[in-house]
């Protein structure tokens, strides 16, 4: 299958794009920084574009089967606490781009605490949740609510705690909200969720919590 990843440069974006190779896919890198991918494959096709501009974005939809979004902000104090709107306006773009080019599958990587997950923060991080990503989140949950209201084939990933480490494939989708709970899981194990959500069709229209 042909897999866009929108994001893909670093972090949770670049190694689903390295993942998706080592699963045989062919895979759209889009991201501002694409060049600055340093994998070189065959079925890896690098796309400079901008995730709010609409003419980049239906280019960069042309022929694919599935999106990932794994969009982020810079991890810097000053990009933590600025007020942002990315995630909701790259999803204002990408919603009406899709339908267009009729592609239906949609994944996207939010976090525990966006949307209806926030409830089950425990009592002891709400304070810091807030200080440190609250502005962030507030977007977020802009976006969950407009990919709910799609008629697309969405997943929501809600990874927890993000790590660096290798990834163990060996982790826990919380469909269940009872069951949603703050945890680690290593970028590399998000990678691999959504790889396979796209491959199988599984967690449409769910919202999952993901931790080690």
């Amino acid at each position: 299958m042909r897999l866009l990843v929108i994001g893909a440069s670093k972090g949770i974006g670049l190694e689903t794009v390295r993942y998706a190779l080592q699963r045989g896919h062919d895979v759209r890198a889009f991201a501002r920084s694409a060049d600055r991918i340093g994998i070189e494959d065959d079925r890896l096709e690098k796309l400079t574009g901008d995730a709010l501009n609409p003419e980049d974005v239906a280019a960069a939809l042309k022929g694919v089967d599935a999106v990932i979004v794994a969009l982020g902000i810079p991890k810097t104090l000053a990009g933590i606490a600025e007020r942002t709107t990315l995630f909701s306006d790259a999803t204002r773009v990408l919603l009406p781009a899709m339908a267009a080019a009729g592609v239906r599958r949609l994944l996207v990587v939010t976090g525990f605490g966006a949307g209806d997950s926030k409830d089950r923060i425990s009592t002891v991080e709400k304070i810091p949740f807030k200080t440190l990503l609250g502005r962030a989140y507030a977007d977020k949950d802009v976006q969950e609510e407009m990919i709910r209201a799609s008629d697309l084939d969405w997943t929501i990933a809600r990874p927890g705690i993000l790590m660096n480490r290798p990834p163990s494939h060996a982790y826990e989708v919380l469909v269940e909200p009872e069951t949603w709970r703050n945890g680690l899981i290593s970028r590399g194990d998000v990678a691999h969720f959504l790889v396979h959500a796209a491959e199988d069709g599984s967690h449409v229209h769910q919202a999952p919590v993901l931790i080690r």
